[in-house]
């Protein structure tokens, strides 16, 4: 899959924001696929989804419970799949990624093979600076306004 757009941020607020512009394009049934190391603004870009979406609630990895689920404009879904041996058992995973809400997952390169071909991918990495680059790729044309938004920055 080939990286559409790179972004850069400098601080947690800037990813926040990123997050919250990406959200304002999301509609039931998106997945946003997250990778990127321990400490790379994965849970930080989510609380900027959740904000994005009016979800007022404390947003925290859900590294032990696997997915956890929060109400807003959309519902929000929230999985980690870092602990996640064998996706084919039997988690649900469908329902949640063809339901009414949107699904972000964290370690979504572990359950590669379920995931929808519409998923927006976004890889994160630490600079040396500390600041952040995100990648971020897509095949599905439905993202391609969001694409001319980041390419205008």
């Amino acid at each position: 899959m080939k990286t559409n757009h790179i972004v850069h941020t400098h601080d947690e607020e800037e990813t926040r924001q990123l997050a919250r512009k990406i959200a304002s394009h999301l509609k039931p049934g998106d997945v946003l696929a997250l990778e990127g190391d321990l400490g790379a603004g994965k849970t930080t870009f989510t609380k900027g989804i959740a904000e994005g979406l009016g979800i007022s609630d404390s947003i925290d990895s859900p590294t032990f419970t696997i997915i956890k689920e929060y109400e807003g404009d959309l519902p929000l879904f929230h999985m980690d799949m870092y602990r996640i041996d064998f996706p084919e058992e039997e988690l649900g995973l469908e329902e949640y990624f063809y339901g009414d809400g949107v699904c972000l997952v964290e370690w979504a390169s572990h359950i590669k093979p379920w995931l929808p071909e519409t998923t927006l991918w976004l890889v994160f990495s630490v600079q040396p600076d500390q600041s952040r680059q995100i990648g971020i790729s897509y095949t599905d044309p439905r993202w391609n306004l969001l694409g001319k938004e980041l390419a205008s920055e």
